[in-house]
């Protein structure tokens, strides 16, 4: 399987890697926004609108009882595939954001209180930043942000230094930065925190595409991620969490499968997972995130670990020949992401030339406004790569940037 992806036999399997854009051959590098999805993906998808289609839970005939059997079938294959103890941990949301949202709403509630503290870090995502504002805000607690290095790695002692504290609550870090790259210790820092009896929530939007995810040996209590950065559909997400903390929270929107019992004088809920899926919830896609872990175990993430490494070591060697570059992010320990700006020349414009040619790169702050202050920049230019990207495609982007330096001379 290996051999597919260096010989990039892999990009049959994902019907868009073959079309143009302004007549140039499509170079795909924004994988960390959104990932490009395979026919296995897209095929499972069309099948149960074609010949499954039906509500989940609630029916005795057969299209509703197949429906619910496939459903239920992608919950016990995520438990899976991060090896959470019971498939009753896994919780279906809309995405990552969805998913920090229903933690700060209802366990965040639970446990902070006047005075109390949050910690999170400066290579956070909004997501996993806004919720925890707002939620001290409601409650007059204060977020606490844990500094990073030039290279884009965390401050640990500074870490260790808030958690001392007897007033932190909860620890909210990135597994994986969507900006910088940086693979953070998160085992080290769920062990760190537990010492301390403080729970830890991972966002792991950008990790479990890239590497093997074991949330028991990790032992994070609460580890989150989209579907649509995992090679599957958008608008699905997981939310994994202990049984014991799940079983804590109350409910987070109500009616539909979350219910127990309904009279006009009470209402009961229903168990985990159950009591966190209000109303009907998105057969389909949970079906096509199947599909995908099913696409992305037959390749192996140890494979997809070893091919993304090449091509960053690559696109990162062959960038830095190229000169007139400032990077941002260079962590010892990275995922398939850089950082960059060419140097006198705007990253939207760069952006937009660079798409004139084919070649999708994301620029902005890529939703970390926090960390482009801390670099006392406006955004940079973002180049994402995934197992089905090239170097010849690397090559692509860096002649493209030479073209875009030689348009600003």
């Amino acid at each position: 399987m290996y051999d597919k992806l260096t010989s990039g036999a892999i990009r049959k399997d994902f019907p868009i890697l073959g079309r143009q854009v302004y007549g140039k051959p499509l170079i795909y590098f924004d994988n960390a926004a959104t990932t490009q999805k395979p026919h296995q993906v897209i095929d499972a998808i069309s099948k149960y609108y074609y010949g499954d289609n039906a509500n989940v839970h609630r029916g005795v005939h057969y299209l509703s009882q197949q429906a619910t059997n496939d459903f239920e079938s992608v919950r016990k294959q995520i438990a899976g595939f991060i090896n959470a103890r019971y498939d009753r941990e896994i919780i279906f949301t809309k995405g990552t954001t969805d998913s920090i949202n229903l933690v700060a709403a209802t366990f965040g509630k639970i446990i902070v209180n006047e005075g109390d503290e949050i910690v999170i870090s400066a290579m956070e995502h909004h997501a996993n930043i806004v919720p925890w504002q707002i939620l001290c805000e409601e409650k007059k607690a204060h977020l606490r942000v844990i500094p990073i290095s030039d290279t884009g790695d965390l401050d640990l002692e500074a870490y260790v230094g808030f958690i001392n504290n007897k007033k932190t609550r909860l620890v909210a870090i990135t597994h994986v930065s969507n900006t910088l790259g940086t693979i953070n210790p998160v085992k080290e820092i769920v062990a760190m925190a537990h010492s301390k009896g403080i729970p830890v929530l991972l966002d792991g939007a950008q990790s479990v595409s890239h590497m093997p995810v074991d949330v028991q040996d990790i032992d994070c209590d609460f580890y989150c991620f989209s579907g649509h950065k995992l090679f599957g559909p958008m608008g699905i997400g997981v939310l994994y969490g202990k049984e014991e903390l799940l079983n804590r929270m109350p409910p987070y929107q109500f009616g539909g499968e979350m219910i127990d019992q309904v009279t006009f004088e009470k209402t009961t809920f229903n168990e985990i997972p159950y009591k966190f899926e209000a109303g009907t919830p998105n057969v389909a896609d949970v079906i096509g995130l199947g599909a995908a872990i099913t696409y992305i175990n037959e390749i192996g993430l140890e494979n997809i670990r070893k091919w993304e490494d090449e091509l960053l070591n690559y696109a990162t060697s062959e960038l830095k020949k190229a000169g007139g570059l400032t990077f941002f992010g260079e962590a010892k320990h990275k995922a398939s992401v850089i950082s960059f700006l060419i140097d006198g020349i705007h990253p939207y414009d760069a952006g937009t030339i660079l798409d004139h040619m084919g070649i999708a790169v994301r620029t902005g702050t890529h939703c970390t406004q926090p960390l482009m202050d801390h670099f006392g920049i406006s955004g940079t230019i973002r180049a994402s790569l995934a197992f089905y990207n090239t170097k010849d495609e690397i090559d692509g982007l860096i002649n493209g940037v030479e073209q875009v330096k030689k348009m600003f001379r």
